[in-house]
């Protein structure tokens, strides 16, 4: 077993994201699974994720409040409990259009 608490996630700057505040839960720098990453991303009402394309295959799952996701000229909202697969490559932005913050739960596999 390869426990990380809320305390000890290693915090990290993804590139490109502007005001969102990101914590590793496991894999890479916060030890345990090798072949993906499971972090946690803190949206404040305004932050934003540039465009670009994803480093690796990704799962988003919006745990609370919503987040506006544009990919391949789609523009579509996401609320609690959606979840949206991005192959790697895929050119995505984010944006909190809300008033509300929102936390979104990030499974990278390389």
């Amino acid at each position: 077993m390869h426990l990380v608490t809320a305390a000890q996630a290693v915090p990290y700057d993804p590139p490109g994201h502007h005001d969102v505040a990101a914590r590793r839960l496991q894999g890479l720098d916060a030890g345990g699974p090798g072949g993906f990453s499971v972090g946690l991303s803190h949206y404040p009402p305004g932050s934003t994720v540039d465009s670009a394309p994803t480093a690796a295959e990704t799962v988003y799952v919006v745990l609370s409040g919503e987040l506006e996701l544009t990919c391949d000229d789609r523009v579509v909202t996401l609320g609690r409990h959606d979840s949206v697969h991005l192959t790697k490559g895929e050119v995505r932005s984010l944006r909190n259009a809300s008033g509300a913050d929102a936390t979104l739960l990030v499974v990278l596999r390389p």
